[in-house]
């Protein structure tokens, strides 16, 4: 079966600066649910832009930014690896995890599929 990653960006300038508590609760519950139905294979969230580094490559030379970084309005929070029969599937899980957020959270979820060994 084809596998999903799941990207979580957030707009730190417009959603809350933490997940409440009943935010996490939920977020138990369907990440309970979307093991047990064999669909995640992993998950987690992303430290805070601010102690990152991005590593660019451009014209043959390696250059390191400490964060934060200025120009970045929507940052990744965290990702799914998620494991289902096709992308709309994978969608759909998707859809649910936007769906346990409060509606003062601003996100943008990509979902794109994963190539390694062995994948088609």
């Amino acid at each position: 079966m084809p596998r999903f990653l799941s990207i979580i960006r957030v707009d730190e300038s417009n959603s809350p600066a933490e997940p409440s508590a009943e935010l996490m609760e939920r977020m138990g519950v369907l990440m309970e649910e979307m093991t047990k139905a064999g669909v995640m294979l992993d998950t987690g969230g992303l430290g805070p832009v601010d102690t990152g580094r991005r590593v660019r490559w451009t014209g043959g030379q390696a250059t390191v930014l400490d964060g934060p970084f200025t120009e970045a309005k929507e940052v990744v929070g965290g990702y799914a690896m998620l494991q289902t029969k096709d992308i709309d599937e994978a969608v759909e899980w998707t859809k649910r995890f936007a769906q346990v957020h409060e509606p003062e959270w601003d996100l943008t979820l990509e979902v794109r599929q994963v190539f390694g060994p062995g994948d088609e």
